[in-house]
């Protein structure tokens, strides 16, 4: 009974202690994240970036040994089950001399992104940057000896892009742990199926020796080295799963690392324990409704992220566009990626898609750089759901947008109606601003005029509708914007 008693005693100190340790972190996360508001209304009017998945992994790109191997190019050491000693031979190849970091700021700034972020270190464990906690790096291990992320970060601060990294601090299948299969009985447990670590060539460590001995060390390098950075872009797997992967503790370690070299750089909730500055969507998923007041969708511009030969799904410029606009009327950012081939160059599809996309977001771009979600998000036919890369992939996308479609965005007392389809006759009709409509009845349009021209426009305000006449001297085949000016 007294050993009962005991137990029971210690079990609740324990998870008063608990309790009391996580009311300790939330506060001292609360007062860091609070103390960001401004870095993120400046991140909220940004809008529109560029991510890179650039590393080893780009040199099979989808292939290994003679097949072609199914899931993200950039998994391929997970998904093919390739041994360190094997793996780490792909450094010796990699000499990407078409690597030209002035070209990726340009390709960045002419599509209109206003920020950049690139994976410094991916869950293979190599550095695409000169560490010094790590010899498995672009300097030390391969031929190129270059240090491609500070090319690009230098190569930003002339464009007046904003400069952000992507760090894989959880996963690590170099220097990581193995998610605890080594003392795993496989008989009893599928965890093997289901653990992101590395378990067919595993390290004999422990997950506190690799967050200590390396991914605290690098993140910390690479603040030190790239001061005022947007962002640090973090990335996690299987958060709370038994403690087994993280835990609250260990992410708010990571946060509070960032902010005593950086106070200003904004942490993605991918960080884990909900301690993140920003929420970071699933991949190139478009939330149903806001999950935190900001938020962003990393996007692909086909359907996986790191170069794979294998992939020729492209997305349309109209694709693009609708992605650009939806998530901007949600309030969110849109963080579009680029796989880079092993030589440094991008696929020629992604330069003429960006540069598509810069042509239409240097006409329209004023209704999605610091803008705000407005009162209604958009007017016309339903909206499409996109959940993902796997729906993406499997059901393809159909830009069917009709010429009565909007999507609304707002700047003070400015809203802006964006359309992906030319107006019939040229004459666009916008029913929310109709005078029988509740919102055409409680606002006072002090003006109409549309983005791209300075030709005057005729516009009247009816019962259905307000109607827009597009002035003739304005090239409209991916849409236009409509900006109304209210009293």
């Amino acid at each position: 009974m007294k050993k009962s008693i005991r137990t029971l005693f210690f079990l609740f100190f324990t998870v008063i202690c608990s309790a009391q340790t996580d009311e300790h972190i939330q506060t001292e996360w609360k007062q860091k994240h609070t103390s960001k508001a401004a870095a993120l209304e400046e991140f909220n009017d940004l809008k529109f970036g560029m991510f890179i998945h650039w590393g080893l992994y780009s040199i099979p790109a989808g292939e290994w040994k003679g097949q072609k191997i199914p899931g993200l190019a950039e998994w391929i050491m997970y998904h093919a089950f390739i041994p360190k000693s094997e793996y780490g031979a792909l450094a010796a190849q990699f000499n990407p001399v078409q690597f030209n970091a002035e070209q990726w700021a340009v390709f960045a700034k002419n599509a209109g992104m206003k920020y950049l972020v690139i994976t410094a270190k991916h869950h293979d464990g190599f550095a695409m940057y000169d560490s010094q906690v790590s010899g498995f790096n672009v300097v030390k291990a391969t031929p190129f000896k270059r240090d491609p992320i500070d090319e690009l970060y230098q190569a930003c601060k002339k464009h007046g892009i904003r400069f952000g990294v992507y760090y894989s601090h959880i996963i690590d299948w170099w220097d990581g742990w193995d998610g605890g299969m080594l003392a795993a009985d496989r008989k009893m447990t599928d965890m093997d199926k289901k653990n992101p670590m590395n378990t067919w060539d595993a390290n004999k460590t422990t997950r506190e020796t690799y967050i200590n001995n390396k991914a605290k060390l690098q993140v910390a390098e690479l603040l030190r080295k790239y001061p005022d950075m947007v962002q640090v872009w973090f990335d996690y797997w299987y958060e709370g799963k038994s403690d087994l992967y993280t835990n609250r503790q260990i992410s708010y370690d990571f946060y509070s690392s960032v902010y005593n070299l950086q106070p200003k750089c904004l942490v993605s909730s991918r960080i884990g324990g909900g301690l993140g500055d920003y929420a970071a969507a699933g991949d190139n998923e478009i939330p149903t409704e806001g999950r935190m007041t900001y938020w962003e969708t990393p996007g692909t511009l086909n359907n996986t992220w790191g170069y794979n030969k294998f992939d020729k799904d492209w997305k349309a410029t109209e694709e693009l566009l609708f992605w650009i606009a939806e998530i901007a009327s949600k309030g969110g950012n849109y963080l579009l990626n680029v796989g880079p081939k092993a030589d440094g160059s991008f696929p020629a599809e992604s330069v003429r898609q960006l540069e598509s996309v810069g042509k239409w977001m240097k006409t329209n771009g004023e209704a999605i750089y610091g803008t705000k979600k407005w009162a209604l998000r958009r007017e016309g036919s339903e909206a499409k759901k996109m959940k993902g890369t796997e729906e993406r992939e499997r059901e393809g996308f159909r830009a069917d947008f009709k010429p009565e479609d909007f999507w609304f965005t707002a700047k003070g007392k400015t809203v802006y109606a964006i359309a992906l389809k030319p107006a019939p006759n040229r004459l666009s009709r916008i029913r929310t601003f109709g005078q029988s409509n509740a919102t055409g009845k409680s606002v006072k349009i002090q003006k109409v005029s549309v983005l791209g021209t300075t030709s005057p426009v005729k516009w009247k305000q009816t019962a259905e509708a307000l109607e827009v006449q597009i002035p003739a001297s304005l090239n409209t085949p991916n849409g236009y914007t409509v900006k109304i000016e209210f009293d």
